[in-house]
């Protein structure tokens, strides 16, 4: 079993900054790629920014630019720096891994509880 645990969520002002973090733990031998989704109320859960284990990212056209995603390989953890929030990143934010537990088996997707980023205005 997996578990991913986020902190660094909270409450900040419009064109603040905020840093989120996800580590993974329990039966880990690979993580191809670990990444952010976020859902807003009334909305579908949408990638954020994705990273794989060889550093390839991707980004959603309305974090480009603000928001930069790293990880920690040794630490199975990976951060979300979040500049010039505005109040629609408002979402609660999902941390995700795609974790393979041995080298006999597949890899299965595992998510986070979740962590709230609220942008006042």
């Amino acid at each position: 079993q997996v578990q991913l645990v986020e902190s660094g969520g909270g409450l900040v002002q419009a064109g603040g900054s905020l840093r989120l973090s996800c580590a993974a733990s329990g039966s880990i031998f690979s993580i191809n790629v670990m990444g952010w989704y976020r859902q807003a109320p009334g909305k579908q859960r949408e990638l954020v920014a994705a990273s794989t284990s060889g550093g390839v990212t991707n980004y959603a056209d309305s974090v480009k630019g603000r928001f930069t995603i790293s990880r920690d390989n040794a630490k199975n953890t990976v951060y979300l720096q979040m500049n010039s929030l505005k109040p629609e990143d408002t979402a609660v934010y999902y941390c995700y891994a795609n974790v393979r537990s041995s080298r006999l088996v597949r890899a299965y997707d595992y998510w986070g509880q979740g962590t709230q980023v609220t942008v006042s205005s």
